[in-house]
């Protein structure tokens, strides 16, 4: 095999690679062996057929395809790992000659890692924020576990009210005739949940069990059954039942049900410390993207397009994943947002520059501090790792090679650059 490299515009590169005749010839009897079973040649027995024959049959050309591929991605990765090129792309091949008996040749159009020109990353200004936990955010909190523990009990002696939830029967009308899915029986109705269309719910407060209610409301103008929408509509309303939530008192006993704490204000001490250190978490975060975000503004670096294509690409991966834990396929999901496949790949463009920016500014700063990871850092995260995954630290090794290990400890390094240029920074 030989290999010519040309440097291109925008952090391009062209491999030509040259595949002896002997190596296209193996390429050729394999794709041959992996396809005789597959055609039929008379006076023989399938799968009997000589390749003469076959390509004197069917022309030469008929194993070319299935020897090209055969062929081309062991020789692209070995002139890749000969050229030395960092390389950041899926390959763009074109086959230039393709012949019995001749060199086989193709090229390999690549993107490369661009180079970064630092700016300031020491010294960054970055707004200070002080971190407040109010009293409302904590009652807050509390009043979710309240909700969480509360009771539904039953009402008699009041009519409905703002946050009751009722059973009733209705039956709606258009012009005095009843229309298809107007009509319900015991159907719980949350008053001021805005489930029904208009002032439905509104019209409701006061009415007393056994009442019946005539409810007036409009149809939206958008509303999902064209021959109702805009219309007006009269609800015949009968209240079944009344209920409404009990929230348990806000005492010691409070706290013990729903905490490990005696006390009721043990309890808030404890939920106003962890809403402090959810606030101290995001702000520091908030700092660090800030930081990162100001240093990009000020290195220079020419990202190529299939660099962005193949992260884009990645992070489409990535979210067709979640969606699929969640049992929801992508195209799914893009039909009920009224997306499409390009539509969506475009719109992920800006989150894979910035990923692709915040990388390589960091990496770059990495290599400018001489920043280092130990033995004992990649231990530590490989333990973590490990532990994240419920396997023991061994069986992990066992399962990632030299080549995830250095990624590891990249990405590590990355790490330990933000925090080199957070600790650097200036608050103010």
């Amino acid at each position: 095999m030989s290999l010519q490299v040309e440097k291109l515009e925008k952090n391009m590169a062209k491999l030509t690679i040259e595949a002896s005749a002997e190596e296209f010839e193996s390429a050729l009897q394999k794709a041959y062996l992996k396809n005789r079973d597959k055609i039929n040649v008379q006076g023989f027995r399938k799968g009997k057929a000589p390749r003469a024959i076959i390509e004197k049959m069917y022309g030469a050309s008929i194993f070319y395809e299935d020897a090209a591929n055969e062929l081309i991605p062991e020789a692209y990765e070995k002139a890749a790992n000969e050229s030395g090129l960092d390389i950041v792309s899926r390959p763009d091949i074109d086959v230039v000659q393709v012949e019995k008996g001749k060199t086989f040749i193709f090229t390999a159009e690549v993107a490369l890692k661009p180079e970064v020109t630092l700016g300031q990353y020491k010294g960054i200004e970055v707004e200070k924020k002080e971190v407040i936990v109010t009293e409302d955010e904590i009652m807050a909190q509390i009043d979710k576990e309240r909700e969480q523990n509360s009771r539904m009990i039953t009402v008699d002696n009041r009519p409905v009210q703002d946050g009751d939830i009722t059973s009733i029967d209705f039956e709606g009308f258009v012009d005095g005739v009843p229309f298809e899915g107007g009509k319900g029986e015991n159907y719980a109705l949350t008053i001021g949940s805005h489930s029904f269309i208009d002032t439905f719910e509104e019209q409701l407060i006061g009415k007393a069990i056994g009442e019946e209610v005539e409810v007036n409301v409009t149809f939206p103008e958008q509303y999902q059954a064209e021959e109702l929408a805009g219309k007006p509509a009269l609800f015949k309303v009968t209240v079944k039942e009344i209920k409404m939530k009990e929230l348990p008192e806000l005492d010691d006993d409070f706290a013990q049900d729903v905490s490990e704490f005696d006390t009721l204000d043990e309890y808030k001490e404890n939920i106003k410390t962890t809403i402090k250190s959810n606030k101290e978490k995001d702000a520091k975060t908030a700092k660090e993207n800030d930081v990162v975000e100001k240093i990009i503004a000020n290195a220079t670096m020419d990202i190529p397009e299939p660099m962005v294509s193949a992260q884009v690409n990645q992070i489409a991966e990535d979210f067709a994943h979640r969606l699929q834990h969640q049992g929801l396929a992508l195209d799914q999901y893009l039909k009920f947002t009224g997306s499409d496949t390009r539509k969506f790949l475009e719109s992920l463009k800006p989150q894979a520059v910035k990923r692709i920016q915040s990388r390589l500014v960091l990496e770059t700063i990495a290599k400018a501090e001489n920043i280092e990871v130990s033995e004992e850092e990649l231990e530590k995260e490989l333990s973590d790792m490990a532990a994240m995954y419920q396997m023991e630290v061994d069986k992990l090794k066992e399962m990632i090679g030299d080549k995830e290990k250095e990624q590891i400890k990249a990405d590590i390094a990355v790490q330990k650059a933000v925090d080199f240029v957070l600790e650097q920074s200036v608050e103010v």
